[in-house]
């Protein structure tokens, strides 16, 4: 039999027709019209966002420019010939800031971490050690940032002690390190104890040991699930290695102070915040959507 006049062989399926989808799927009119309405009021929403934040924006812009004082306050704290004087050494000054901030993190999440751990260790010979870690929490969750610094500043150096340097920049990141150490186990503990305790148990049952599970069980999971505080944490931290500047330490903070007392305008300090803001804004933002994501990856069931 020759092949080429053969007859087709109808396998029964009938052949997709033009234009419609792969799968053979069209979506009814009631879910196209569903969808059409729910852009609609996307766009409306969005529209009435917007303006609303214009309207309220430019409802603030009256009050401010047509207050009494409005003059004085842009003389003094809008000048844009001292921002531009004051933002090169405000920036030199930030190097500092941003020194003491990836110096001290480093610090304070190697030391934040071991608290935690020591807070959760069982047993009863362990309690001298649970004691001690929690009393240095509660006294430095307690102790305000400023007098923490005010005392190792000023403090330390009328001690006189051999081999302790008078630094004020490393007394004042060291007061940095011993507070936020304190507000960072907190974080650590609260993961760690989130963890279920099969997962340890299960670990033991395997024949980990006690610190065989934390290491590779409990801790992996627990630093997963508080990294989004923690870089709140961070972002906390950036602002406040500006306080340094009380011990003399010229950030750049202390740079728009020298500025602002020379010329006696505060435009200076204006300038030092709004560095710091456009420094903090993306932390802030990344924050925010590494919470958000895995917020969404638990509801999904997903691995945190």
């Amino acid at each position: 039999m020759d092949l080429a006049k053969a007859p087709a062989v109808q396998t029964g399926a009938p052949a997709p027709r033009t234009g419609a989808p792969a799968d053979g799927y069209r979506p009814s009119e009631r879910r196209l019209a569903h969808e059409a309405y729910r852009r609609s009021r996307a766009r409306r929403s969005a529209l009435i966002a917007t303006a609303s934040t214009l309207a309220t924006a430019a409802v603030l812009y009256l009050l401010v420019v047509n207050s009494p004082g409005w003059e004085v306050t842009r003389r003094t704290f809008f000048n844009l010939d001292y921002a531009r004087q004051a933002l090169p050494e405000v920036l030199k000054g930030l190097r500092l800031n941003l020194e003491l901030m990836l110096g001290c993190g480093a610090l304070i999440l190697v030391f934040g971490l071991l608290l935690a751990v020591l807070r959760t260790l069982r047993g009863p010979v362990f309690l001298p050690v649970r004691l001690l870690a929690t009393a240095y929490v509660d006294f430095f969750l307690g102790l305000p940032m400023i007098i923490c610094l005010l005392v190792m500043i000023t403090g330390v150096p009328a001690l006189r002690l051999t081999g302790v340097t008078t630094d004020p920049l490393l007394l004042g990141g060291a007061a940095l390190v011993l507070t936020y150490s304190a507000y960072v186990s907190e974080v650590f503990r609260s993961g760690i104890e989130s963890v279920h305790p099969s997962q340890r148990a299960a670990a033991r049952s395997l024949g980990l040991t006690n610190a065989q599970a934390m290491r590779y069980v409990v801790l992996p999971q627990a630093v997963r699930r508080v990294v989004p505080p923690l870089l709140n944490n961070l972002v906390s931290l950036q602002k406040d290695t500006g306080l340094v500047s009380i011990g003399g330490a010229i950030d750049a903070v202390y740079a728009a102070k020298i500025i602002a007392a020379r010329s006696f305008n505060f435009t200076p300090y204006l300038v030092a915040g709004l560095v710091f803001i456009v420094l903090t804004i993306p932390l802030t933002r990344f924050a925010d959507w590494l919470t958000t994501r895995m917020n969404r990856r638990q509801l999904q069931g997903g691995a945190v």
